[in-house]
């Protein structure tokens, strides 16, 4: 059941994103505002880089997209928060425009680091996040055959131990602070996280979590799951659309799976284990499927794991 797929594929040019080439300097000595190369050449997301970072573990080779907030240079002793989002085609460019965009009149959140996490560099988009966001090699009934799933452990690994000491030795970050931003596979990967490694990050926004994939296999564990947690000291956000209820013969719900429900049952999971460090909220978001919730599930997301305080320095 591959219902996010047709986002990736409308998303899938902005893979190449890259640092755009250095202008000359402005008149009078001013520096140069970055400007598009123009000519027919590729369209860039202008100050974003691009690092190879593979997996010593399954020799795959990843990438990171690396957008600094617009303080970074201007502010040398200042550290940020690092946010850190999946689907990177997709969630890079649409978490960086709300980033920005949200502060446009005013500090609402936090100026953050944000890293992209590729697909396999040159894999099929669903084949790498298939492989890589589920948690058994059961797979989804629709999914090719052969198809590959349930390296979800070793993918969260990989991030823990080559994706996290490459972005801190290179950038002003706070390892302490570091966000999560999942959807659907991916929101599916966040909760696993969530459930077994917490403090990997302080904060996470799970967004329509694929809890059906291998007939609930994850939300049939958390139980278990979370009973081997001692604490939980996370800002966590959870968001589903409203059309992600199951309602057979009505088009704009789903009709298969009721991630609705799935949601409520994994939101009161959680609350029924009371830990004190969490600070959770679960929203029904209205009017919104699967593909149309994430750009509003994201914002939300960001507002409550780095809403924006004074700064007095």
């Amino acid at each position: 059941m591959h219902i996010f797929k047709s986002a990736l594929v409308g998303a899938a040019f902005l893979t190449a994103c890259s640092a755009a080439p250095a202008s000359e300097a402005g008149t009078g000595g001013s520096p140069a505002i970055p400007v598009q190369r123009g000519e027919g050449q590729p369209f860039e997301l202008l100050g974003s880089q691009v690092f190879d970072v593979p997996d010593p573990a399954s020799g795959i080779v990843y990438q990171a997209y690396v957008s600094l907030p617009p303080s970074y240079a201007a502010e040398p002793d200042r550290r940020y928060p690092v946010v850190y989002v999946t689907d990177a085609d997709y969630g890079f460019p649409v978490v960086r425009a709300i980033g920005r965009r949200m502060n446009g009149a005013g500090p609402r959140v936090e100026e953050f680091i944000l890293v992209g996490l590729s697909y396999g560099k040159g894999e099929d988009p669903m084949a790498s996040r298939r492989r890589d966001y589920t948690p058994t090699a059961r797979g989804a009934s629709d999914a090719p055959a052969g198809a590959l799933h349930g390296q979800s452990l070793r993918y969260r690994d990989y991030l823990r131990d080559a994706v996290f000491p490459l972005i801190e030795s290179r950038f002003r970050t706070m390892p302490e602070r570091r966000v999560y931003i999942g959807h659907s596979y991916g929101g599916l990967l966040g909760a696993q996280i969530l459930m077994t490694q917490p403090e990997m990050f302080s904060g996470y926004v799970l967004g329509s979590p694929s809890f059906w994939f291998d007939k609930k296999h994850l939300l049939r564990e958390a139980p278990a799951l979370l009973g081997k947690v001692d604490a939980i000291n996370a800002d966590v956000y959870m968001y589903v659309g409203e059309f992600e209820a199951q309602r057979v013969g009505d088009k704009r719900y789903q009709q298969e799976v009721d991630m609705v429900a799935d949601n409520r049952a994994f939101t009161a999971m959680l609350r029924e284990r009371g830990f004190a460090g969490l600070r959770f909220q679960s929203d029904v978001l209205a009017d919104e499927d699967h593909l149309s919730v994430a750009p509003r599930g994201f914002t939300k997301g960001l507002l409550h794991t780095l809403a924006a305080v004074p700064r007095w320095d």
